[in-house]
């Protein structure tokens, strides 16, 4: 008779398990953003402070660089008035910081024109030279992992472990010498360099754009390959593929729709890690191609000691490359919804009453 009663003053025990586990899920679920919107912002903050400390610590002059060896004192010091540095490094970090979270990174030292402007040219072409990239690189080295997978211990397998671990090891410019001279010099299908913008002419882009993209694809395909690889062949032998297998699910239903979602993890890290590097291997990929890209634009800056320049194009691709780390984990958080919740020992687990 004790039931009945505690039905009835206390109605619905059995939905409070899984309140309390939405509840817990609409709570926890800002956390991780809002964890990862902290760390980005800090890394941003600290390698702005170690972007302007290298130009500030540097022994550039702008004043003497501009003027010429026949300037006065009081002309270097009118100069460095205007440019505004004779006030404390603390100030002129403020101030540019400032001005660039506005989108203003001051102007050039030696042409005046506004850094900002210089790297809206060139940014659009490194833009779209690693987003071809990182393309080639999730169609040649996603499928190269998957179908290595699914022959594992066979010829194909093998292959592609010896072909990823010999693309590891060769640098992109050595790549890109090599394209050039079979599919440019030798073949003549393609140009040996130079750029087309994307808005311009689409066809005209790629053909211009595809063989730097592939040079640096490479290294970032041989990494998602074997990650994939490894990680689709410990997915297979999971329970959950033996079960669906036996409900009579397709092989394609499987692979795409459970295996290839929980193994692809690991693999968009390495996607986001390729990032950075491509970004990197764009500096000898551009001047190899003959790109417009800031890699380029960096590189002279560097050279003529144009500072603003310099610390402009340093900054943007710090924000570039925590951008794409954003992204890529907000792509894991899609594929594994786990993350989003809150941890409390498994409990919200249990009262979820999910299953895997």
């Amino acid at each position: 008779m004790t039931a009945p009663l505690l039905t009835q003053t206390r109605p619905g025990p059995s939905r409070l398990p899984r309140a309390l586990s939405v509840r817990r899920r609409l709570a926890g679920a800002p956390r991780p953003l809002g964890r990862l919107l902290g760390i980005t912002a800090t890394v941003f903050l600290l390698a702005s402070l170690l972007t302007f400390a290298l130009g500030a610590l540097s022994d550039a002059n702008p004043a003497a660089a501009v003027l010429g060896d026949q300037a006065t004192p009081a002309d270097i010091a009118r100069m460095e008035a205007q440019f505004g540095l004779d006030r404390p490094l603390y100030a002129q970090y403020l101030s540019w910081l400032g001005h660039a979270l506005t989108g203003d990174l001051g102007v050039s030292w030696f042409t005046g024109a506004p850094v900002a402007g210089s790297i809206a040219e060139a940014l659009p072409v490194d833009l779209s030279i690693a987003g071809l990239a990182l393309l080639l690189a999730v169609v040649i080295g996603g499928g190269a992992g998957i179908v290595a997978a699914l022959h594992h211990g066979g010829r194909f397998d093998r292959a592609v472990t010896l072909v990823s671990s010999a693309l590891a090891t060769l640098p992109p410019f050595l790549i890109g010498i090599v394209l050039i001279v079979v599919f440019a010099v030798q073949l003549g299908a393609l140009p040996t360099g130079g750029y087309v913008p994307l808005g311009e002419s689409p066809g005209e882009w790629l053909r211009y754009a595809v063989l730097p993209s592939f040079a640096l694809s490479l290294d970032a395909a041989a990494s998602l390959a074997r990650q994939l690889r490894t990680s689709l062949v410990g997915a297979l032998r999971e329970n959950y593929v033996t079960g669906a297998q036996m409900r009579g699910f397709s092989a394609r239903r499987v692979l795409f729709g459970h295996v290839l979602r929980n193994a692809a993890g690991p693999a968009l890290s390495v996607l986001g890690i390729s990032v950075p590097v491509i970004l990197g291997g764009a500096v000898v990929t551009e001047k190899i191609f003959n790109l417009p890209g800031i890699a380029q634009l960096s590189l002279q800056s560097a050279e003529q000691h144009d500072i603003p320049v310099v610390q402009g194009t340093l900054l943007v691709t710090v924000a570039v490359v925590l951008i794409a780390n954003i992204a890529v984990n907000a792509a894991l958080t899609a594929l594994n919804p786990a993350a989003r919740r809150q941890p409390d020992g498994g409990r919200g687990r249990a009262g979820d009453g999910s299953a895997s």
